[in-house]
């Protein structure tokens, strides 16, 4: 799913782009580019970025036009995609991200958000006092909302939905009979910003937040939106108290994740896995299918279906008890 909710100022001419990154090629110019997405999402009318070798086998599938990239890393794209060496591809990525969607940088609270007392979703939400909800919001049958929460513009709420109170949701979609409990903060944007000595540049989000069927949410947890792709809870995925998913991770179906744990961002967990309290995931890993992570594990490397692992750096639990006899 694209973000429904961002709005895309495109197309733009691709001599536009290449101005705004101070590059120049001889190709036509006058040749349109309609969005910008990731390398596994893009069409044959967008541009993406590549900046990294992790990344080498889907770039070679990508169908998009243009890339960002490196002069190291363009010879791993296809004859259909055009390389656009940058010296610094995330600056870049940004710069353009921006030109397409200039609003997705801030994120000041929902100027637009009214009591839900005054709008017609109070024939068909049970809310507690204080619910505020912003524009755009859809919210299905038989959901029950706690005090003080607020449905800040752009979401969409299945049915049989529970939100405790004190939360926060924007830009996120939530899929039917799932539970958000007290105190979590759903789809503002990730910690993505470039350092530098006089201003840190901040990253664009038009990502959103999905989270599937029966899943449940647990207190004090935050979740961030994507940045290029989006962020995602499987269905029938169980996260206890104070977790922190960060922008673009995916986490699969039917995966339980104890206290305290926290995922970087652009990581992948696959279906079934079961993560101890503490445990700490580092970013860009791809976390396999039926994996056990023992608590106060720090994960920093790709692991592979079925393994159980424990420690820092995480290995198998028998070398690990081997080692620490």
């Amino acid at each position: 799913m694209s973000n429904p909710f961002f709005i895309n100022n495109g197309p733009f001419k691709i001599s536009e782009i290449f101005k705004i990154l101070k590059v120049e090629l001889k190709i036509e110019e006058n040749l349109l580019v309609k969005d910008i997405k990731d390398l596994y999402n893009a069409d044959t009318d967008c541009i993406t970025f590549f900046h990294s070798k992790k990344y080498n086998q889907i770039a070679k599938k990508t169908k998009a036009a243009y890339c960002i990239t490196t002069q190291n890393l363009k010879d791993y794209l296809p004859k259909n995609c055009t390389p656009i060496v940058v010296e610094n591809v995330l600056i870049s990525t940004s710069l353009v991200t921006q030109k397409f969607y200039p609003n997705s940088i801030e994120d000041e609270y929902d100027t637009s958000a009214i009591n839900i007392k005054s709008t017609t979703l109070k024939d068909i939400v049970t809310a507690g006092k204080n619910v505020l909800v912003g524009d755009n919001v859809k919210i299905g049958k038989n959901c029950l909302i706690g005090h003080n929460s607020i449905i800040e513009r752009n979401v969409q709420v299945g049915d049989n939905c529970k939100i405790g109170s004190n939360t926060i949701l924007r830009n996120s979609v939530i899929k039917n009979n799932v539970t958000i409990l007290d105190n979590c903060v759903i789809g503002k944007k990730g910690f993505g910003f470039f350092p530098s000595q006089n201003k840190n540049l901040r990253y664009p989000h038009i990502g959103i937040v999905i989270i599937n069927e029966n899943s449940e949410i647990g207190c004090g947890s935050t979740i961030d939106r994507g940045s290029l792709s989006n962020t995602e809870i499987g269905k029938n995925t169980f996260l206890d108290n104070q977790i922190h998913i960060a922008h673009n991770v995916k986490i699969g179906e039917n995966t339980i994740i104890a206290g305290q744990v926290g995922i970087a961002g652009s990581s992948i967990i696959g279906n079934n896995v079961k993560i101890g309290g503490q445990a700490g995931i580092s970013g860009h890993l791809r976390i396999g299918n039926n994996v056990e992570i023992g608590g106060g594990s720090g994960v920093i490397k790709d692991i592979p279906d079925n393994a159980k692992v424990m420690g820092y750096p995480a290995k198998s639990i028998r070398e690990f008890l081997k080692d620490n006899r």
